[in-house]
Parts: C-alpha cells; structure tokens; sequence
C-alpha cells in the first residue's frame, strides 16, 4: 500500500499546487520558450498530474502514459519549445511535488519508511516515463517537420 495520505493531501492541494508551480514556470529563467505554450494549457497538464496523482502511479497503463506524452512532447515541438526546457518542465513538477510535502512536514514525519519509499518509486516511475515518451513524441514531430 503507497501513503495513500500522502497523495490524498496533494490531489487536495492539486489546484494550489498547479497554480503556485505555474509562478515557477512563468518566470524561470531556464525555461524561457515555455511562454509559447498557451497559460491555460499548460496549467490543466500540471493540474491534471496533481489532482489524479493516484491514478497516475498505480492504475494507469505504461500505454496510457506514452500516450499521454507523446501527444505533448509533439504538441511542444510543434509550439517551438525545445526539448530541454520540455523535459526540464516535467522534472520541476516533480520537483515541486517534494517542495510541498517538504513544506507540510510530511516529509520528514515518521510515517512509515516503506510507504515513503513506496511512493517515491512510484512517483518517480511515473515521471521518468513521462520524461521519455514525452521526448519521444517531440522527437517524431520534429522528424517529421524536417521531412
């Protein structure tokens, strides 16, 4: 069993979340193409992560994911964000994710080492193939604006 409380608290927080992760991302010096990507857009893909969290790391398919990614991997190549600042934006809504745990002191609380454990590969599973079918996606798109 993951730390079901530990995700319940950030599908809870998904809205305030997105919200402060999108100050982040507006003003990052390191990311300065992701301002092609449209603000509402960008905001419900990092939404849509937070909020369905447990969705994300244990019933979605490996197949659902390369979807999912791949469609915004070539959805940002086709924008004109390149591919670093694309994989760099997905690092910091993981990023992000620990911050807020880190702030509400879930973290470092003495929940059970396991559970912790638990959740973090299953996080981390997630967004390094988000990572990599994202990057794909963008890869075939760009090929294919090339061609």
């Amino acid at each position: 069993m993951i730390a079901a409380r530990l995700v319940r608290m950030i599908e809870a927080n998904s809205e305030a979340l997105a919200s402060s992760l999108m100050q982040k991302l507006k003003t990052h010096r390191d990311l300065p193409d992701l301002n092609k990507v449209p603000a509402e857009e960008l905001c419900q893909r990092v939404f849509e992560v937070y909020r369905h969290l447990s969705d994300w790391i244990t019933s979605r398919s490996v197949a659902e994911i390369e979807r999912r990614y791949r469609a915004i991997g070539a959805r940002r190549a086709m924008q004109g964000v390149p591919l670093s600042q694309l994989v760099y934006a997905i690092l910091l809504v993981k990023e992000h994710l620990w911050e807020f745990l880190e702030q509400e002191g879930l973290v470092d609380r003495h929940v059970e080492l396991f559970q912790e454990m638990e959740l973090l590969h299953l996080v981390n599973r997630f967004f390094d193939r988000a990572v990599f079918y994202a990057a794909l996606g963008y890869e075939q798109a760009h090929a294919a604006q090339v061609a």
